[in-house]
């Protein structure tokens, strides 16, 4: 969550933050997040293997990245650089050694009960004024998932169960099972 700031921050007191801490710069200013919980790192973990593994079997050039990875969403903007749980980036010329500048192709966001609206309200928005091509939302207390495909003219996101197989909009052909996730 924010706290009360009177500075306005930028990329880099964002680079000057201790390697524990773990917040996201929007608008020049800064919100902290806590360390995630283990059903997060399960869900992180899960997806990330899953589209890692499917990018390597078609000799793809994307990347994953889960978080920590700093992502500058907008090249001239020095006061916003958030820090997505998972980052799909197709274009090589986006990557830099400090993360990523430019939209990643596909986010995906686990919730905590302390992040719900900064990850429905004010990324959704951040993300698709970047150019964001797929967003999903993956809430586990709930057991849902909410995924927006931004390159619609219409904003609205497609809700699924944990019961659910959810199709990559990015891809052709990756589909994932969330009946495969591994249970608590």
């Amino acid at each position: 969550m924010a706290l009360a700031q009177s500075k306005t921050y930028t990329e880099e007191d964002y680079n000057d933050l201790p390697e524990d801490v773990r917040a996201d710069l929007i608008d020049g200013q800064f919100y902290y997040m806590s360390a995630p919980s283990r059903i997060h790192q399960e869900i992180l973990m899960f997806l990330s293997k899953i589209i890692a593994n499917y990018i390597d079997s078609k000799n793809g050039s994307c990347r994953v990245y889960p978080a920590p990875f700093a992502v500058k969403l907008f090249a001239d903007d020095d006061k916003t650089v958030v820090e997505p749980d998972i980052s799909v980036i197709c274009d090589p010329g986006k990557l830099t050694d400090r993360g990523c500048t430019g939209a990643p192709d596909w986010i995906v966001e686990i919730i905590s009960p302390g992040t719900a609206s900064h990850d429905y309200i004010r990324k959704l928005k951040l993300y698709a004024d970047a150019g964001v091509r797929e967003y999903w939302i993956v809430d586990p207390r709930n057991e849902r998932v909410l995924v927006y495909y931004l390159e619609q003219s219409e904003v609205k996101a497609d809700s699924y169960s944990f019961q659910d197989t959810l199709k990559v909009n990015i891809y052709e052909d990756l589909w994932i099972d969330f009946k495969e996730l591994p249970k608590n």
